[in-house]
């Protein structure tokens, strides 16, 4: 008897996926909850297992195609024992016993996340060999990464790994270098340019980032967005962080960086200004009194929104603690639909790469977003005497329609005062 293999339900938000590989082919047995296909989807790569043992009969969707939430993407024949394979339906009638079933190679039989397998056959490395430091020891993009950085005469070439503390971030356009014009002759012919410098590649945009390039148009033709800019003075949380980071690493166990402040502190100008923590859903406001805090994350497929949910009830060192989580499972491709569901606000910081000052894009349904920047020495005029304090520009993307210019500056403001008294910060909390 048949059993259909479909595209599972993978929360409310999920509507469509993308094969990326099978991991069996026809005629291979399989075991009940055994992975079969890998699924690329907006936010998340799922494996989908076998819904019960036998033979899988027939595969209906192939790589790279888009598929539906519930659609039959293969069929698995239960009426076969799962250790015998089936035979092919041209000879189904002239066999009267089935052919052994292929024997899954090492790489089929080791657990690793879809984003470690792409890398792996990106660089012709065996999953097999490999040891995985994810969960039930699943081989992740990171182990992968490493042994190609530390394989010979490839380290350069290799794509680091992020650093061990988290990356919060909003995309950042990579820079493009031009390519060098040659050298004009002495004589009056145009040389003929070298070969390969015109050369053009077709990349098909991942599920994940052709997901994000819808998204951030629709914000912009929907929302009637905004941007105010303030600047705040950094002397204060720099100098606390200085005098208590060692002992808040031994206590904790993590670094305490700017995040938790700035969380701390928008969570405080969110329950003075309600609603830029609100939601426009036809004509209605829809004002949030709980604090789901986004927190932006560079992937490797793409950025990547974790959530902090109920922040204004974490400590700073769960708030540190749940980032450093968040980085890296967005570096091993290991985020869950709950790690992403929902949010109410979002911070990024561009200026973990250096930027001074961007217009962050809001994260719809969401009506804010703040924007967190290098934090640079400049001279500040402080009681008539020019000083050199440590200053980090602060921008404020807000969706009009709900959130009044001044209610934006106000709030903004708001963030600056708490950020620069770091003392206010701690009591609250």
């Amino acid at each position: 008897m048949p059993a259909n293999v479909v595209v599972p339900e993978m929360g409310e938000s999920i509507v469509d996926a993308r094969i990326a590989k099978w991991l069996k082919r026809e005629g291979e047995a399989v075991s009940a909850g055994e992975a079969l296909v890998e699924l690329e989807t907006d936010k998340i790569d799922v494996e989908v297992g076998a819904p019960q043992g036998g033979v899988l009969q027939k595969i209906t969707r192939g790589p790279g195609d888009d598929v539906k939430i519930g659609e039959v993407i293969g069929v698995v024949d239960t009426s076969v024992p799962s250790l015998e394979a089936a035979p092919p339906a041209s000879a189904a009638q002239a066999r009267a016993t089935p052919e052994p079933a292929a024997v899954p190679s090492d790489d089929e039989k080791t657990r690793a996340t879809p984003s470690a397998r792409r890398l792996a056959d990106q660089h012709d490395v065996e999953i097999s060999g490999l040891k995985g430091t994810g969960e039930a020891g699943r081989v992740t993009r990171k182990d992968v990464e490493s042994y190609i950085a530390a394989r010979p005469g490839e380290g350069a070439q290799a794509q680091q790994p992020p650093a061990a503390m988290p990356t919060v971030t909003w995309p950042v356009q990579p820079a493009v270098s031009p390519t060098p014009w040659p050298e004009a002759p002495l004589s009056g012919r145009a040389a003929e340019p070298p070969a390969g410098e015109r050369r053009e590649e077709r990349i098909r945009m991942s599920k994940r980032r052709a997901t994000i390039a819808r998204r951030l148009v629709e914000a912009q033709r929907t929302a009637a967005m905004l941007t105010t800019f303030n600047e705040v003075d950094m002397t204060g949380i720099v100098s606390l962080r200085e005098r208590r980071k060692q002992i808040f690493k031994e206590k904790h166990g993590v670094s305490l960086g700017i995040a938790s402040f700035f969380v701390k502190a928008a969570i405080g100008a969110l329950r003075a200004f309600p609603r830029v923590n609100a939601e426009i859903q036809g004509d209605e406001m829809v004002l949030k009194h709980y604090y789901d805090i986004g927190v932006a994350v560079g992937a490797a497929e793409g950025l990547v929104v974790p959530v902090l949910r109920d922040a204004d009830r974490m400590s700073f060192a769960a708030i540190e603690l749940k980032i450093r989580e968040f980085a890296k499972k967005a570096t091993d491709g290991t985020l869950t639909l709950e790690d992403l569901r929902g949010g109410t606000f979002t911070i990024t910081n561009g200026g973990v790469f250096g930027s001074l000052v961007s217009t962050p894009i809001i994260n719809p349904p969401q009506v804010g977003i703040l924007g967190l920047h290098k934090i640079q020495d400049r001279p500040v005029a402080i009681d008539g005497q020019v000083e050199v304090r440590p200053m980090m520009y602060l921008a404020l993307t807000y969706d009009h329609r709900i959130v009044d210019g001044a209610e934006a500056v106000r709030f903004l403001v708001r963030v600056k005062e708490l950020a620069e008294d770091p003392g206010t910060l701690l009591l609250e909390s």
